[in-house]
């Protein structure tokens, strides 16, 4: 029991790790396109949670300047952008996300991979509870939705 609780401790790690450095670097994973590019270097500073919740009251509120109309709507734009770009991008890889529906952790990528939200890791967890192979098979058919 021991292993198993440090194997999925240490597994957990590694994932939060690797969304920190993604959170931290989006400005350069997006650097050439236009709707960055007319940002300004303290919001290309932002992690990206705090880019995505930022508003012309908050930006007014962290630099003391306001955002007039056009930066605004550049701001909102660029938004709309990340959120698409970052929904697009899977978290794992396929062969990760197969690997770990054999070893029946595939409920943690489902997890990570929804924001922790909706039923479906929910569902698989409590199939590889009750048996391996009905969790297995939940994982490779919902498989379709994150690939």
């Amino acid at each position: 029991m021991k292993r198993i609780l440090t194997t999925l401790a240490v597994l957990l790690f590694f994932v939060s790790s690797t969304f920190a450095v993604v959170k931290t670097n989006w400005a350069e994973q997006f650097k050439g396109q236009p709707e960055i590019q007319t940002l300004s270097t303290d919001m290309a500073s932002l992690t990206v949670d705090q880019f995505l919740n930022l508003t012309p009251k908050k930006y007014k509120e962290m630099t003391g300047e306001k955002l007039g109309l056009k930066k605004t709507l550049q701001l909102k734009a660029a938004q709309k952008f990340v959120k698409k770009e970052l929904k697009a991008e899977p978290q794992f890889e396929k062969g990760l996300y197969i690997l770990l529906a054999i070893l029946g952790l595939a409920w943690v990528a489902m997890g990570v991979m929804d924001d922790w939200s909706g039923s479906d890791w929910i569902v698989n967890l409590i199939l590889y509870v009750l048996c391996w192979l009905p969790g297995l098979i939940h994982a490779l058919t919902k498989m379709k939705k994150y690939y």
